[in-house]
Order: structure tokens, then sequence, then C-alpha cells
């Protein structure tokens, strides 16, 4: 059994920054994480830009420096894991968490598998989930789902030159890959639950969109939903009836949500809206030693602008830690 004082999963930008948060205050938290250092940036699309300017996206103090206004993947990775590395945060990578358990002594038990299939067993006063959304996207429910042309992640246009694209979804993702794939040569469909365009759109990129859709060059269905996927076609349904269009990949972007089920096995309840409770002042869920950090607390569409927000949980969670009398009490208390 290993015993540490606060284990955080999920080494996102919002995990370092709550371990780096928990350091200030004499806290050597260890992170879990099941894939690599900010594993959901690095499946952002190859090219892509944050809306947020860098200062926003900081953490631990540390400057964030680029040359654009807005900083793009490739330098993101670059920042966060060099905090990391800075700030010599301990971090178990390629090490996926299975199981929290309380256990007699107001500690929290933890399993877990590493990247060789060994099973590893932990103890920890309080856990913090900063898990994200990435690896459960929004499934649709219809036939032809599991293709191995459909995908819920978009990371470049050129694979897809000259094939006939469906993409599914309103957002920004889906908008965005719509012009690349545009410039790349793709025959793109738009295919859309909403009546007009989602008012979330960034306002320099719809009107180049619209135009695209007005000469034709991209295909939007409003008012619409996939309901079938064959190897060769989609199956397009709004409210004038269905029809079918030829289809070599979808991409279905139509978002992310939290990891319910691992959630709901901890006693986390989830509130009716679909996002875990918790207390947006101290980041504690229901289950006292457990805390959010990050996307996974967000009460709407994940992006990188949570980030912005995110950043700060870990501070809230450090501070109710040291004000908290269940951790003045239990063995090992935090205090050095």
């Amino acid at each position: 059994m290993n015993d540490e004082q606060i284990i955080i999963i999920g080494a996102g930008p919002c995990g370092l920054a709550a371990a780096i948060e928990l350091q200030a205050v004499g806290v050597d938290a260890l992170i879990i994480e099941k894939r690599n250092v900010v594993h959901s940036i690095s499946q952002y699309p190859t090219y892509m830009h944050f809306f947020s300017t860098p200062e926003l996206l900081e953490i631990g103090g540390i400057p964030f420096t680029t040359a654009n206004d807005k900083p793009s993947r490739i330098e993101a990775l670059n920042y966060y894991r060099n905090v990391a590395l800075r700030r010599q945060v301990r971090i178990n990578a390629y090490e996926a968490v299975t199981s929290i358990t309380p256990s007699a002594e107001g500690l929290y038990e933890l399993t877990s598998v590493n990247r060789h299939g060994e099973q590893l067993a932990y103890r920890a006063k309080a856990v913090v989930i900063a898990t994200g959304y990435f690896d459960h996207p929004n499934e649709l429910g219809i036939p032809g789902e599991d293709l191995d042309k459909v995908s819920h992640f978009f990371r470049e246009a050129h694979p897809y030159t000259g094939m006939n694209v469906a993409i599914i979804g309103g957002s920004n993702s889906a908008i965005d890959a719509a012009l690349e794939l545009e410039r790349v040569g793709a025959k793109v469909t738009v295919v859309y639950r909403g009546e007009h365009y989602s008012k979330s759109i960034k306002p320099w990129v719809k009107p180049s969109f619209e135009s695209l859709v007005s000469k034709g060059r991209i295909a939007m269905r409003f008012s619409s939903r996939v309901v079938a996927i064959d190897s060769r076609s989609v199956t397009i349904e709004n409210a004038e009836g269905t029809e079918q269009i030829a289809n070599d990949f979808v991409l279905a972007l139509t978002g992310f949500h939290p990891d319910r089920a691992f959630l709901t096995s901890i006693g986390v309840t989830i509130e009716p809206e679909g996002y875990p409770t918790f207390n947006e002042d101290t980041m504690e869920t229901n289950v006292p030693g457990i805390y959010l950090a990050g996307v996974v607390a967000s009460k709407r569409e994940a992006n990188e602008i949570f980030i912005e927000t995110g950043r700060f949980h870990g501070k809230k969670i450090a501070t109710h830690l040291l004000a908290s009398e269940r951790y003045r009490t239990v063995s090992n208390p935090i205090h050095p």
C-alpha cells in the first residue's frame, strides 16, 4: 500500500494547476494519469489555435510566452510539459485508477493498473478528480456508429482530401473542421439539429463559413440529424423526410461528458442536467474528501476556454483542505 496525502487523477492543465497549488501549502500531491501529460490537448486538431490569449492559460505563476496572439496546440503542449518538469510535479503516467473506496480510518483506498499490467494500491486523505471529458464522447446511438469510418475526433484535414465527409454538430469544432476540410478538397456536409447557426461560433469565423455555404462549397443541413450510417452513405432525417447521401467518413463532433459510471461508483451524484454534484466554492462533491477540478466540473460544453477558470480550482481545494476539521483530525495530517 502506497501512502499519499492527496492523489489527483488526471494530468491535464487543471490537474497540474491543482498539484502546484497544493505544493504551495506544503502538500506534495501525486498525479495518476492513464495516458500522457495534457493528453486532451494532444488530441486537439494538429494545427489548432486556442481562443484564449496565453496569459489566460497560465498555471503555477509561470509565464506562457508566444509570438502569436493566440497560442497553438504545439505551444500549449510545450508549455504545460515544461511547467510540470520545472515544478517537479510527481506524475505516474500511463496508469489508470480503477476504483476508489473509503477506509475505516477515514482515508480513501485507490487501486490502479499501470502500463505493464501491474495492479497497485494507494491510500490518501483526499482525492481530486481532474479527468476531463475527452474519453467519453456523446454517442449518437444509431446504426453504423461503430464503423471504422466514424470518429468523434478531428485532428487534421489531409487524410480526407477528395472524400465525402459528413460532420455531425454545429459547434466551433464542427465549423473549424469543415473549413479545414474544404480547403484540402473534401466534399463536406454539415448536419446540425439546430434551426440556425450556433451563437457560440467565433464571430471572425462565421462569415467565412456562411460564404462557403452560400457558394455551395459546403453543404449545410439545419434542423437535421443523421439516423443511420453504412459503408458508402449516411441517412439524414429532417421535417421533410429522409435523404441518403454518399459518404466516405463521418466526424461525429457531438461533444463529450464526464465518466458518470466512475463518479457514481464512488458515490458522487449526478445532477439532472448531467454534471456531477459539487460545491462551487470548495470544489468538493457530495462525498467528503472527493473533489473535482477542470472540465469534469463544467456545466456546459467542454472546450479550452474552461482552462481559464478550471486552473483556479486547485486554490479552492487547497484552501478548503487546510480549513477543514476533518483533515486536521485524521491521522497523517496535511500540515507539515
